[in-house]
C-alpha cells in the first residue's frame, strides 16, 4: 500500500499557490491509518525521549496515537486561548502568514526530552516555533517526526541542527 495514494492534493488552500497534502482521506481509511503510525513509530523508536509534543490539530491525532504506542507522555500545542493553565508562547511565520502557539508552562520539566510529531513539515516554521516552546522551558529537543515532508519548500534549512524524519517526502 503506497500511503501518496491516499494524500489528496488542494490547491490554492488555504491562499492562492499553496498546495494543501490534505491526510484526511488517509484518517478515513484505516489501513492506511494504522500503516501511517506504524511508519512513524518505526521512524523514531530508535530516538530516546519522554514526551512526544504535537500543535494541533492534525499533529494531534498523529502524535497522541504514537505516544499511546509507544508509551510516552503527550503534550499539545495549542493556539491563544485554548489551553487553561500558564501557558510560554512564541510567533512565528508561516508559508501564508504569521500565527501564535502556546504551551502549558510546566508540560515540559527540564532536561526533558522530547520529539515533535506533526502530519506536514512545509516551510520548518511550525516546528521551529515548537523547539523554541520546549526550550524556554529547559527542555530539549531529541528529533522530529512527520508523515510528510515538503521537499520543495526546504524545510531542512530551518531546522538544521535536529534530527528530522519523514514518513513521506514531496
Amino acid at each position: 500500500m503506497d500511503l501518496k495514494d491516499f494524500i489528496r492534493d488542494i490547491p490554492d488552500f488555504p491562499t492562492k499557490g499553496i498546495i494543501f497534502r490534505d491526510v484526511t482521506p488517509l484518517l478515513r481509511n484505516p489501513a492506511a491509518f494504522q500503516k501511517a503510525i506504524d511508519e512513524m513509530t518505526r521512524t523514531i523508536q530508535d530516538m530516546n525521549f519522554d514526551l512526544i509534543v504535537s500543535p494541533e490539530a492534525r499533529g494531534f491525532i498523529f502524535g497522541a496515537a504514537l505516544a499511546y504506542r509507544l508509551a510516552k507522555g503527550f503534550v499539545p500545542v495549542r493556539k491563544p486561548g485554548k489551553l487553561p493553565y500558564q501557558t510560554v508562547s512564541v510567533e512565528y511565520s508561516l508559508e501564508y502568514g504569521t500565527a501564535q502557539l502556546h504551551m502549558h508552562s510546566d508540560a515540559v520539566q527540564k532536561n526533558q526530552r522530547v520529539v515533535i510529531v506533526d502530519d506536514v513539515l512545509a516551510t520548518g516554521g511550525t516546528a521551529a516555533a515548537i523547539v523554541d516552546l520546549v526550550k524556554s522551558v529547559g527542555g530539549e529537543v531529541a528529533g522530529m517526526c512527520f508523515l510528510i515532508e515538503l521537499s520543495y519548500l526546504s524545510p531542512r534549512e530551518r531546522l538544521k541542527g535536529y534530527d528530522v524524519r519523514s514518513v513521506l517526502v514531496y
